[in-house]
């Protein structure tokens, strides 16, 4: 099977889409290699940018990899918005395969199409994402994700999301969730320091836990210090001037990104993960963060949930004082440690990277299949 992925989203400090993108293809080439398949999947990469040049990592040995100089912009906007040029074009191969890592189509002249929606944040919540997201994604959507011959999702959740919002019917969705890390869980210890994962927009929802956190300050000497893990948008401002006051001066530290090498280290020393997020289609730092055997909170909202299971603590987005007892509660009660982190580490078990690569081929050729019925239908 000839599949060209769009590789734009790992190009440069690649976050929840970039990491699932790469992973996903390194999962893809191992898997056909493990399965003395090489031959059956030929992979091509396709990136495109004016100033960032893509250098395949050893991992991804075995792809084909396409770099063309073409801002991101521009050539959003004319696939976006004009359906071209091919992607046959650009690439300059045939594929069986166009497979898109956020929601709207590549333009393709015969490949069947394939597309990656994440979460609908975007759609419930366009103020909280980019000005060229708010601008594309809710006009288009609904109807690139109808004509695609393959929805694919990361969670049940976002599956009933897409179902219900954009009307794709579910025989043509195919959930593929991430896998977890290859990491060995760290030696058992207490860390050092709170730890919140993410890229500072609106809807991570970093106010709640600076509230909470400052409930949490307020009466006790003995609290952890913590760690703001992610690139700051204009949508941080605010979050960064309060960090930077007192009571929070001092105590909240904003690391800025850490490159998916570094992060495993990030963990091998927190207390706690918190998600504070208002929706998440995933939640990758909570799955990292089981894998490495560190307690979570995190809000019961999207698909956080589903990830997490029973592994930590489920708070409201809007209630500080929920929040702040969760993290109090994990901090004091070893015993109530230990279990979130066994609980955690048998959950995280459940999802792997050789999975996800069977369940995206299994939507490759579903796909193929569809692309061919639709055709044989117009002639």
């Amino acid at each position: 099977m000839r599949v060209l992925i769009d590789y734009r989203a790992a190009l440069v400090e690649p976050t929840g889409v970039g990491e699932f993108t790469h992973q996903l293809a390194r999962a893809l080439l191992a898997s056909a290699r493990s399965n003395g398949q090489t031959r059956e999947l030929e992979l091509t990469l396709f990136s495109s940018s004016w100033k960032d040049r893509f250098v395949p990592s050893a991992d991804l040995d075995g792809a084909v990899a396409i770099d063309r100089r073409v801002p991101v912009a521009v050539l959003n906007f004319l696939w976006h918005r004009c359906a071209w040029p091919a992607a046959e074009m650009l690439a300059r191969g045939s594929f069986d395969i166009a497979h898109s890592l956020h929601p709207l189509l590549l333009p393709t002249r015969d490949a069947a199409q394939v597309v990656t929606i994440c979460d609908l944040n975007f759609l419930v919540h366009p103020g909280r994402t980019r000005a060229e997201i708010r601008r594309d994604y809710p006009a288009l959507a609904r109807a690139h994700a109808r004509r695609a011959d393959r929805v694919i999702v990361i969670s049940a959740f976002t599956a009933r999301e897409v179902e219900t919002r954009l009307g794709v019917p579910p025989d043509r969705i195919s959930i593929c969730t991430p896998g977890a890390p290859p990491w060995p869980p760290r030696a058992e210890q207490r860390g050092t320091y709170l730890l919140c994962l993410g890229t500072l927009e609106p809807r991570k929802n970093v106010g709640l836990l600076l509230d909470a956190y400052e409930q949490l300050a307020a009466r006790r000497t003995d609290l952890p210090p913590l760690r703001l893990a992610g690139k700051a948008t204009e949508g941080a401002e605010d979050w960064l001037r309060r960090i930077g006051r007192a009571p929070l001066r001092g105590r909240v530290q904003h690391v800025g990104y850490v490159e998916p090498a570094h992060r495993r280290q990030l963990y091998e020393h927190a207390a706690l993960l918190i998600q504070p997020s208002y929706e998440e289609g995933f939640g990758l730092p909570v799955l990292e963060a089981m894998t490495m055997g560190v307690p979570v909170i995190a809000t019961n909202r999207g698909a956080l949930p589903e990830v997490v299971g029973d592994a930590g603590p489920l708070v409201e987005p809007d209630d500080p004082d929920q929040l702040a007892s969760a993290i109090e509660h994990l901090l004091d009660d070893e015993s109530a440690a230990r279990i979130a982190v066994r609980r955690g580490l048998d959950r995280a078990r459940r999802f792997s990277w050789e999975q996800t690569a069977r369940d995206v081929m299994t939507a490759y050729r579903q796909a193929v299949d569809h692309r061919r019925d639709a055709a044989g239908t117009r002639n």
